[in-house]
């Protein structure tokens, strides 16, 4: 297992690698970076027009030739690509992540700011997908076809069939805005700092059911059918069938027999549902004004903000081969016949 793990391990240095590479090749090539935003708001500032994005070869910029060369030698586009690369990973290799070009903070410090709330909902989701869906998956399997698990069959696939962010809209229209139950965003109250103890656990709660149930319709129904239907795959598998007409209860044949050879696929699934504990869904933390990982990601890409990007792809990246490799060891722990050879 540890000669497993350590070939593992190697193999992330090399991915990471030709993922990088990828996306930085790619912003490179990719139109509107900081020195044309900087174009555009300098034209802007100077002539009152609207915003655009001119080239670097504009012949109207209101920026010389030798301010554009100090810009592209500031952000580092005089230098080649491979250069380029070599000496950002050189950076990340010490724990330096860059400086944002849209708002001049270091990225790490923005990613740092942001990493709790995610976590937060994402630890919590991640708890509840395993600990709801595992159980619900095999009521439905037992009871397949009964009136349990047609209405709530009903129930999974209408919020499957609806995205996230849309649940959270209507969410906040009924609970927020017309009830007035909940709040209508944010991660905490403006002021929360002074609350007393209870009253700021139950602000967090508050502002935290609302978010969580977006974030879990699609990957809920997704999970609990697969419980399902992989239980019901192994009930009638001649193994358990032989079981039971030995004399074993159906019961003792669920829970000895089927159900663990059913948790193999839950456990393949447990390495993506980790890399998504970050990075979120951008649309539902734009929907409730939470500023996790999603939204700085997405605001990232829009802005043009690549130190930003590259930063968050560092840790996505890592986080998604990591969880991979832990699949893997679910997988070996759940199924005897795995083994690290």
């Amino acid at each position: 297992m540890t000669a497993y793990l350590f070939r593992r391990l190697l193999l992330i240095i090399p991915t990471f690698i030709g993922i990088t590479i990828m996306v930085f090749t790619i912003t490179r090539f990719v139109p509107g970076g900081p020195i044309e935003r900087m174009i555009a708001e300098a034209r802007m500032q100077k002539t009152g027009l609207s915003s655009t994005r001119p080239s670097a070869g504009d012949q109207n910029q209101p920026l010389s030739e030798e301010q554009i060369q100090e810009l592209k030698k500031y952000y580092g586009f005089d230098k080649p690509l491979l250069v380029s690369y070599f000496s950002w990973l050189g950076k990340v290799l010490t724990g330096d992540l860059g400086v944002s070009t849209r708002y001049y903070d270091p990225v790490w410090d923005m990613i740092r700011d942001r990493i709790p709330i995610s976590l937060y909902f994402g630890s919590i989701t991640l708890l509840l997908l395993y600990g709801v869906c595992i159980p619900l998956g095999i009521t439905k399997a037992i009871r397949h076809k009964s009136q349990f698990d047609n209405i709530s069959s009903i129930i999974v696939f209408i919020g499957y069939a609806i995205p996230g962010w849309v649940v959270g809209v209507l969410l906040l229209i009924l609970f927020a805005s017309h009830w007035e139950i909940f709040p209508l965003g944010g991660f905490v109250s403006d002021d929360f700092q002074d609350m007393t103890v209870l009253g700021k656990v139950w602000d967090l709660l508050l502002h935290t059911i609302l978010p969580l149930i977006a974030y879990m319709v699609g990957s809920f129904t997704v999970m609990t059918f697969l419980m399902k239907n992989t239980l019901m795959d192994h009930l009638s598998s001649d193994y358990v069938r032989t079981a039971i007409a030995k004399g074993l209860s159906f019961e003792k044949a669920v829970f000895r027999h089927a159900l663990r050879n059913s948790l193999i696929p839950m456990a393949t699934h447990f390495g993506n549902n980790i890399s998504l504990i970050l990075t979120g869904s951008f649309l539902i933390e734009k929907v409730f004004n939470i500023n996790g990982m999603g939204l700085l990601g997405y605001e990232s890409v829009v802005e043009r903000d690549y130190p930003v990007v590259m930063g968050i792809l560092v840790i996505s990246s890592l986080l998604f081969m990591v969880g991979n490799i832990l699949s893997d060891i679910c997988v070996a722990i759940v199924d005897p016949r795995v083994t690290f050879e």
